[in-house]
């Protein structure tokens, strides 16, 4: 389908084109014409700016008419439809030929190459070669002030001055004057294959119908005005017989519906249609008079202003059946709100649904950066998710911001449809551009939100987000891209050796504007909250101190040991510069029991501990894990924050609050807690509780029943009714983890200068070979080891891990170490062959397995 066209919006990718009846279309960079979309991929391919490659922003303008042809039509996500055009002259004018070319046509070219007398222009005609001399085009460009030259791709309005060789040559014109002076007339030799949208014609009417004008012109041709392009001055004047001047909108390809408008805007080739102030849009008019209702299409308003708008059927009413047509007699006042404008019609579109006039946002102008908005999700892809905040307002979630951390498959965590609560980070009326984040430690935050330079005045603290960890410091990013360095001496107060071992990217962290150089964008900041040490007589925090912070429940926090008790450690939070003092139990060190006390052993007075999670906030009372099951958890919003929230069959990660003679008691993040009794404890038979489950074990439960009136949850913690799916994929995650942990704890060790023992411990890892000498059998068949490498040590093999061997004291041979218990310095291995002969990797998997059994 051929139609006119008005662009609306220029961006580096496209043409937004206003269409007749308040329709939009978009035409792509590469539907521009044949010899751009060959420069464009010239460009691709060589991978540098060409110098005669203009951007589509350097050719058009907002207010151009253009032609266009649709090439096709889509449903977006969302379910609306999404028209493509191209004005590629191959396209529109492919219904002409040579020999159908005639003087005094206008029809759309594009400037193919520029050359010392003139131009080539590209008409889209087989076999014909078009050339605009330079003198024909010099007043034009004159008058357009874009340059000393036309550029490759630029469209023009060209009239046919002369026609030689049977249409093979022909020469244009492309001065104002003459081009808003052509007529299509029968001379020319029109017919419905080749007649195009834009021509000016004089047109008889035929007959006279409220919902429009049939006309007839260029003598054998009949045409449609509807009630939107009659001459608003004129409409309630026409008369059969009457004669005037008509453009020519659409031209249908099977149907032949020719579409015309007697708008005067039109009646000039060349010329552009009345604009709407931009701060018009969005506007509310609490009465709009009804001047006439279309029931199938919709009601033409007259607004405060006495201009004119439209509103379609579906925005008079919430939905179908509330809609009353008595309610839009002649006469009857409304309240409405401006939602958009029609170049093609004229017209202000205007909206009457209560939805509509109450939204807080309308485009993109109306939204700032900082700004809290809902939205539905609409498509999850590679680089984020895509979400809808109203009908014509699109934003983008980079991966990144998806949760407070990255989420390696977040389509576990939201879905299409959902609807999402974020930030605006960015926004970019021109370029349509918002990019929003779902962090909630963002979204909830109350600081003031730093988006431009100006604004970062020293002593300001604020929140960003970390997107660079190096040894030389951070990269912390806020809104607007603005963008500063926290030097490694500012990240604590304590040294910190490695900040990429701490700080991870897209991490949320708490700052302080040290300097700012707005002009060389430049912004120095500090972890350090506070550029004044406390007095020697503040070590010892008071509780009115303690009172004034809150912390809320999965807040992240870096501390440092301030006293070690015998079931936790005393800490003080860094980002409030030591005044808070919280706790961390000994059971919420880690995942793994065995390694809390291990740790708890480890930690000194003065140690660093990044990436502790506020676990609850009870005034004076700060708890705090490092669970990192129980983190994640949190961070990916897999919890329940109330009694309400929980439903049956879901999984979730807590720990063992309590263990009694007829169950065990699970305690979540944000307090709520549940029972699995005893026959829903193990996949085995459990006979004592207390021979399963220990205090503070990190657990994944599953939701049997839950009783509302009691406020009772009942829980199953087997293995088999627990897995998400993949356990084979969660076991191995878990002994990374451990093995991961093991190795920090090593590393502890390894920096307090222990003594030859503690040393010894962190060189043994699970599946190293030893050279060990048999020290004693006893009587249960297991043995005692001794050896150089081990020396200080108590080193033991069951009866089982000792194989087929027969061992005897004074015997040399190779064992597999299988654990290290660093706290009792025991070491525990296997002289089984079948553990000796695997390879490295292998043989931590059957270490796992026999460890298990």
């Amino acid at each position: 389908m051929l139609l006119l066209g008005c662009i609306k919006e220029v961006s580096d990718y496209e043409l937004v084109v206003s269409l007749p009846n308040g329709l939009s279309g978009f035409v792509p960079v590469t539907q521009i014409s044949d010899a751009y979309s060959k420069m464009l991929s010239k460009q691709v391919a060589q991978g540098e700016l060409l110098e005669d490659l203009n951007s589509l922003s350097d050719m058009y303008f907002p207010g151009t008419l253009i032609r266009c042809i649709v090439t096709s039509v889509e449903k977006n996500a969302d379910g609306r439809r999404s028209i493509k055009l191209s004005v590629d002259p191959r396209k529109v004018n492919k219904g002409l030929n040579a020999s159908a070319l005639a003087s005094g046509m206008l029809l759309s070219g594009f400037v193919s190459s520029v050359e010392d007398h003139g131009y080539l222009i590209d008409i889209g005609v087989s076999g014909t070669h078009a050339f605009l001399p330079r003198q024909k085009a010099q007043n034009y460009i004159k008058a357009v002030k874009r340059g000393p030259d036309l550029k490759i791709g630029q469209n023009l309005n060209c009239v046919i001055v002369e026609v030689k060789n049977e249409g093979r040559v022909v020469r244009l014109s492309i001065d104002r004057s003459e081009v808003a002076a052509s007529l299509a007339t029968e001379r020319q030799n029109w017919t419905l294959s080749n007649l195009l949208p834009g021509l000016v014609v004089k047109a008889r009417v035929q007959k006279v119908a409220p919902l429009g004008i049939k006309v007839s012109f260029l003598s054998s041709f009949t045409g449609v005005v509807d009630f939107m392009h009659m001459d608003p001055e004129k409409s309630m004047n026409y008369s059969p017989d009457q004669v005037m001047k008509a453009c020519i909108l659409s031209v249908h390809p099977t149907s032949k519906v020719v579409r015309l408008t007697l708008r005067q805007s039109f009646l000039h080739p060349g010329g552009s249609p009345n604009q709407l102030s931009n701060d018009r849009v969005g506007a509310v008019v609490e009465e709009s008079t009804v001047k006439a209702f279309y029931k199938q299409f919709g009601a033409i308003f007259e607004l405060d202003d006495s201009t004119l708008a439209f509103a379609r059927l579906k925005h008079l009413s919430k939905t179908r059946k509330s809609f009353k047509p008595g309610a839009f007699k002649a006469g009857c006042k409304h309240k409405c709100r401006i939602i958009d404008y029609s170049l093609m019609d004229e017209m202000c579109i205007v909206s009457l649904k209560y939805q509509v006039i109450e939204a807080r946002f309308l485009q993109y102008q109306d939204i700032h950066t900082g700004d809290v908005v809902q939205g539905k999700v609409l498509a999850l892809k590679p680089i984020g998710m895509q979400v809808k905040v109203t009908d014509g307002i699109r934003g983008l979630v980079p991966s990144m911001h998806l949760a407070d951390v990255i989420l390696k498959q977040p389509e576990k965590k939201y879905s299409i449809g959902d609807e999402v609560r974020c930030r605006v980070l960015e926004c970019n009326p021109g370029g349509k551009k918002l990019i929003l984040t779902l962090k909630k430690s963002l979204i909830q935050s109350k600081l003031p939100v730093l988006s431009n330079y100006e604004d970062a005045k020293p002593g300001l603290i604020t929140h960003g987000f970390v997107v660079c960890a190096k040894e030389f410091g951070c990269i912390v990013k806020f809104y607007n891209d603005v963008k500063g360095l926290v030097p490694k001496n500012e990240l604590s107060s304590e040294p910190i050796s490695c900040p990429d071992k701490v700080f991870r990217e897209g991490q949320v962290v708490k700052v302080m504007v040290l300097k700012c150089e707005p002009q060389q964008e430049r912004l120095l900041l500090s972890f350090r909250l506070s550029s004044k040490s406390a007095p020697e007589d503040k070590k010892e925090c008071t509780p009115q101190k303690k009172q004034e912070v809150k912390y809320q429940i999965g807040e992240m926090v870096d501390v440092k040991v301030l006293k070690k008790k015998h079931n936790g450690l005393e800490v003080s939070i860094l980002e409030d510069e030591g005044n808070v003092i919280a706790w961390i139990p000994t059971v919420h060190l880690s995942d793994f029991v065995v390694n809390c006390k291990l740790l708890w052993h480890c930690l000194q007075e003065g140690d660093v501990l990044p990436r502790v999670m506020c676990l609850s906030d009870k005034g004076e009372h700060i708890t705090l894990s490092r669970k990192s099951a129980v983190i994640s958890a949190v961070q990916e919003e897999q919890v329940v924050r109330s009694f309400s929230e929980i439903q049956p069959g879901m999984l979730l990660t807590g720990y063992v609050r309590n263990v009694m003679p007829f169950g065990v008691f699970v305690e979540f993040p944000f307090g709520v807690t549940g029972l699995a009794p005893k026959v829903s404890m193990s996949d085995k038979f459990v006979t004592d509780t207390k021979d399963h489950f220990v205090v503070g074990q990190t657990v994944i439960a599953k939701v049997m029943s839950i009783d509302e009136e009691k406020q009772r949850v009942l829980l199953n913690l087997k293995v088999s009714e627990c897995s998400s799916g993949d356990s084979a994929a969660e076991s191995f995650a878990l002994l990374n983890r451990y093995f991961k942990e093991m190795k920090e704890i090593r590393n502890l060790l390894r920096r307090r200068g222990e003594p030859s023992v503690a040393r010894g411990l962190c060189e043994l890892v699970p599946g190293k070979e030893l050279q060990l000498v048999v020290q004693d059998v006893k009587e249960d068949g297991s043995a005692l080891f001794s050896g150089s490498c081990v020396t200080g040590l108590t080193v033991t093999a069951t009866r089982y891990h000792l194989g087929d061997k027969n061992i005897v004291p004074g015997e040399k041979t190779k064992a597999l170490v299988l654990h290290v218990d660093a706290l009792t310095s025991r070491v525990y291995v296997s002289l089984r062959e079948e553990l000796l002969k695997q390879r490295p990797k292998q043989v931590c998997v059957q270490v796992l397995d026999l460890c298990v059994s």
